[in-house]
């Protein structure tokens, strides 16, 4: 109070103050319980007591009006599988082999009246070999495209198809030296693999495998091509005059014949050779190779291959000086860039030219042979009986012979 009674100014001031406060918050609130969409954010204001759920522990609560949740794409090797799967199909051989004759002892009359028959078991003549592969159709006409050491020798040979339906397989025509065959078999409305080329593809494109390794039906594997031009030679199989491409696509016992993809599902190549002592490598043929002779093939043609009849092996001038610092050695090597002669097959080509083991064989035709694998490849696009001009190294002396390449199938090897 003051001197004259008055009340004191400054708390009369608050009590106005705080009234007011109040009644501003309170004039708020009912606003905004009256018009929530004014003053609340639309999500807010939409989520009712109809639409608000009790959500279980871990479940995830969508928005009524929340656009669907998209799918996510296949991924390339399934939509390669997917378009190529129904042509690969499984093939089953049939083979009936002549066992070794029995020992003359065991049909001794003499000793069966000692011992009885049934101390003699006898030895079957003959047994039922099964083997199995994988193929792939490429024309509607029913061809498909295999290895040709799945069907050889096989008396039987049957196709199943990813669908189930089993055909009888004709082997129109083989070739051991590429390890293609061509099988046919009747049917409709036969699914077909897209062939590729071979020739475009890179070192590291995805290489995807397609087969029935280990009686497995239907599998696939996925790798990338690990290198090109792989010698046949150097994989391990002499006898084959292929360049293959290697992948670390798993391939199994099984697989062999069956398809090699490409990212975009198609055919690169055929699956074929295995190492024993590899470890996550494959091999296949090149589908430009089979193309060019699929057709020949199918009409059980025989496709010729050129051979001169010598086992080499690749010569360095380094390689050549440790040779010739052997004291044993029996003659002196020529320490030039080359293919030394190892053996010459008797009556071969060669033998008939002149070649002799230890002649180092520098060029043909005039072009530089420098690897083994690079002379066979000239001998194998050469034609049979056409002249080759060969320059060799004999010594320190230069020569020219002319080898006149045969028939591998007539070559007593």
């Amino acid at each position: 109070m003051t001197s004259s009674g008055q009340p004191f100014q400054p708390f009369k001031q608050i009590g106005a103050y705080v009234l007011a406060v109040v009644l501003s918050i309170g004039v708020t609130l009912a606003a905004i319980h009256t018009f929530p969409s004014q003053f609340l954010p639309k999500a807010s204001a939409t989520a009712s007591a109809s639409t608000i759920q009790v959500m279980e522990p871990g479940s995830l609560a969508i928005e009524p009006n929340a656009p669907p949740v998209q799918k996510l794409d296949r991924s390339f090797v399934s939509t390669a599988v997917n378009q190529v799967g129904p042509a690969v199909v499984r093939i089953d051989t049939d083979r009936i082999v002549s066992a070794n004759a029995p020992d003359p002892f065991f049909d001794d009359p003499f000793f069966r009246r000692f011992f009885g028959d049934d101390a003699f078991p006898q030895t079957p003549q003959q047994y039922h070999q099964r083997g199995q592969g994988s193929g792939f159709i490429v024309d509607r006409r029913g061809i498909l495209l295999t290895n040709a050491h799945v069907v050889s020798g096989a008396d039987k040979v049957t196709v199943t198809l990813k669908d189930g339906r089993t055909f009888e397989g004709d082997v129109k025509g083989a070739d051991e030296t590429l390890d293609l065959a061509v099988v046919k078999i009747n049917g409709k409305n036969l699914p077909v693999a897209p062939l590729g080329s071979s020739s475009t593809v890179q070192v590291g494109d995805w290489a995807i495998a397609v087969g029935n390794p280990l009686g497995l039906d239907n599998t696939v594997t996925l790798g990338i091509v690990s290198t090109l031009n792989r010698s046949s030679s150097q994989v391990g199989i002499p006898d084959k005059r292929l360049d293959f491409i290697q992948t670390d696509a798993a391939i199994n016992p099984g697989n062999s014949g069956g398809p090699l993809l490409n990212a975009q599902g198609e055919v690169i190549g055929i699956n074929t050779a295995i190492r024993a002592d590899a470890q996550g490598i494959g091999f296949a043929i090149p589908i430009d190779t089979a193309k060019a002779i699929q057709d020949r093939l199918a009409r059980g043609e025989q496709i010729p291959h050129p051979y001169i009849g010598i086992r080499m092996i690749t010569l360095t001038p380094e390689k050549a000086k440790e040779f010739n610092r052997d004291p044993n050695s029996l003659t002196i090597l020529a320490e030039v860039k080359g293919v030394l002669v190892v053996q010459v097959i008797p009556n071969s080509p060669a033998a008939i030219a002149g070649l002799r083991r230890g002649d180092v064989v520098t060029e043909i035709e005039g072009k530089p042979i420098t690897t083994a694998d690079q002379l066979q490849n000239m001998v194998e696009n050469s034609q049979i009986d056409q002249p080759l001009q060969f320059t060799i190294r004999r010594g320190e002396r230069a020569q020219q012979l002319t080898v006149r390449p045969g028939e591998l199938r007539e070559a007593n090897l």
